[in-house]
């Protein structure tokens, strides 16, 4: 039966053809890769790069490709969900599907078991409530946590899965180094839900407090999950400074202020520093404020 090929196909089976052209020796050579998935995959490297979205044109005349290439290959990744496509500006970001990799990745890695020891050390040096956090899919997920030492003690900061990711300590830290479109789909998903009179409830006043989070190296939780409780969190970031998780210290408010509160901040920011570490986090990121 005849079958019909592409060109493109043609250049595909050409880069690894299983027998050599003439007679002569065949010479070693690396592993045989498939050129289609390459330019996808450097399409993905592209857009990992990229500051923020970038349009076909931008994609194309990045990878060396022609508009229509582009543009088939770009459709394939975002069928599978490893690229999203703005409505508003059309432009191209990383999609969710990159997301749920990491975080397989990440259990490959066994964050748990890398963070335990740092986690007790954080418990033993404050002697409050220590918490790690994961955003799995759309829903914040408690990974660990370990009880205060001290007599007056406060509850469940957000245990197991939940919504909370805008209320809580460790949910802010992880959505502060989300891109835009990540934190705009956590939130279409679990909404602002109000857990007190003092949970934020405009996603305006959400990036406000996000962007305090970048630039202070932790994030807080004013009794905006529970009432008269205060937590303090950070971001654990991995070797490319993405962000894989998160710990937190919970406290009483009445505890929660002075020489105390400004301890538990710094300890909070040296333990998430010394578990990405593990992870290989940059230099530069573990530096940051």
């Amino acid at each position: 039966m005849a079958t019909i090929v592409s060109n493109s196909a043609r250049e595909e089976q050409g880069s690894h053809t299983d027998a050599p052209a003439s007679d002569a020796p065949a010479v070693a050579k690396g592993p045989r890769t498939v050129q289609s998935v390459a330019r996808a995959l450097e399409l993905l490297e592209i857009l990992g790069d990229a500051n923020g979205e970038m349009s076909l044109n931008e994609l194309a005349s990045k990878a060396g490709l022609n508009a229509s290439t582009c543009h088939h290959l770009l459709a394939t990744l975002a069928q599978r969900g490893f690229i999203g496509r703005s409505q508003r500006t059309r432009g191209y970001f990383l999609g969710p599907r990159i997301t749920e990799l990491s975080e397989s990745r990440l259990k490959q890695f066994n964050l748990l078991d890398e963070a335990m020891p740092e986690l007790r050390r954080l418990n033993d040096q404050t002697l409050e409530a220590v918490y790690l956090a994961v955003l799995q899919g759309l829903s914040l997920v408690t990974l660990a946590r370990l009880d205060s030492k001290l007599p007056i003690r406060v509850g469940s900061d957000g245990a197991g899965k939940s919504d909370a990711a805008h209320a809580t300590a460790t949910g802010k830290a992880i959505l502060a180094w989300l891109p835009e479109a990540e934190i705009a789909r956590v939130i279409a998903h679990g909404g602002l839900k109000q857990f007190t009179d003092k949970t934020i409830s405009a996603i305006s006043e959400l990036m406000e407090d996000l962007r305090l989070v970048r630039r202070n190296g932790f994030s807080m939780d004013n009794e905006e999950f529970q009432p008269g409780v205060v937590c303090v969190g950070a971001a654990i970031r991995d070797h490319s400074g993405a962000v894989i998780g998160s710990i937190s210290c919970s406290m009483p408010r009445i505890r929660a202020e002075g020489e105390h509160l400004e301890n538990v901040k710094a300890l909070v920011k040296q333990c998430a520093s010394t578990i990405s570490a593990r992870f290989g986090s940059p230099k530069e990121v573990l530096e940051q404020p």
